[in-house]
């Protein structure tokens, strides 16, 4: 018996009589091109650079991808919703200072040991819960509730410490980015524990499935049962106890707290879930998508400052990169009306 196929140009896959579907070769390259512009990038950089394979090299684009990596996993969840959470820069900040004022530092006599990284994530988990309710009960738009929440993060924290930075001087917090295991910082391995974490309730909880579900169609998904508004919230505060975690990760590394210590690194992790494959639009990506992502930007930047491109000009090309990610990702035949 002959097979029968149906084809359209302008479609993804092809059905068969056997009911199986067949991913066409288009699908299948923008499903893997994140990892073959990672793996093409390593390449290219490693053969202008020899330097850039260096056990050390590796091992600082590991450290250095160990904060965005946390932060974007966090807000990834957001986004796969369909929402937006601009919100993770003051409260990364929140983080760090509660973490730094608690500890021995330079600015109280205060020294209540490793006890008070949970107050760091509690406080993360507050300020995403508020992001949530205020989007969710007030009807606020997430690009609204979500800068006004970072704005008053970032105020906080400045006005907390009067503009002043508080340096860390506790060996067990310091510990964390100083300690290594099989050639590299604890701070590396709580990111990837991090990352275990994301991809389990990704992969087998309720919530990772009702967040894909509200992001590919929220009517949808409300008719089918899903109590669309509370996970709304609990999405932004498991965001919110990411951005925590990487408030813990950032005064370890750097070893002060201050309401600047995030500055730059919502735009890092919002290129690196782009370019890792997630829309902007909900409904698709996971952790894994996240880390490529990650990877791909954090090789970037290493490749350009081994090779000594001016930092103006990274900009430009990150600039450039999440031009070329969207434009990769998004199948634009389908759509006839872009906003």
């Amino acid at each position: 018996m002959n097979k029968l196929t149906v084809a359209p140009t302008r479609q993804a896959v092809r059905i068969t009589t056997t009911g199986t579907p067949k991913v066409s070769t288009r699908a299948l390259l923008r499903r893997f091109a994140p990892v073959l512009v990672l793996v093409a990038l390593g390449l290219c950089i490693g053969a202008l650079n020899h330097d850039f394979f260096d056990p050390m090299n590796l091992s600082r684009i590991a450290v250095g991808a160990a904060i965005p990596l946390t932060i974007a996993l966090g807000a990834a969840f957001v986004i796969q919703l369909g929402s937006i959470d601009l919100s993770a820069e003051g409260i990364v900040a929140v983080a760090a200072i509660a973490v730094s004022m608690l500890v021995e530092n330079s600015y109280n006599d205060n020294h209540y040991g490793l006890w008070v990284l949970a107050v760091a994530i509690a406080a993360g988990v507050l300020l995403g819960f508020a992001n949530g309710a205020l989007h969710v009960f007030l009807r606020i738009p997430s690009f609204i509730t979500t800068l006004s929440i970072g704005f008053v993060a970032t105020g906080i924290g400045t006005a907390w410490l009067s503009g002043n930075t508080i340096r860390v001087s506790d060996p067990m917090l310091r510990a964390i980015s100083i300690t290594r295991y099989f050639g590299l910082p604890l701070s590396v391995w709580i990111a990837v524990l991090m990352l275990g974490i994301a991809w389990f309730v990704y992969q087998h909880t309720l919530l990772g499935r009702h967040t894909l579900a509200i992001g590919g169609g929220e009517d949808l998904a409300r008719l089918s049962g899903v109590r669309v508004s509370r996970v709304r919230i609990a999405v932004f505060a498991l965001a919110g106890a990411f951005y925590g975690v990487a408030g813990i990760l950032a005064v370890a590394q750097y070893g002060q707290g201050h309401a600047r210590i995030a500055d730059g690194q919502l735009f890092v992790a919002i290129t690196a879930i782009v370019v890792g494959g997630t829309s902007l639009a909900g409904g698709n990506g996971s952790p894994m998508n996240t880390l490529i992502g990650t990877l791909i930007v954090i090789v970037l930047g290493n490749g350009m400052v081994l090779l000594g491109v001016p930092p103006y000009v990274q900009q430009g090309i990150q600039g450039v990169l999440i031009i070329a990610a969207v434009t990769l990702a998004l199948n634009r035949s389908r759509r006839r009306i872009v906003k």
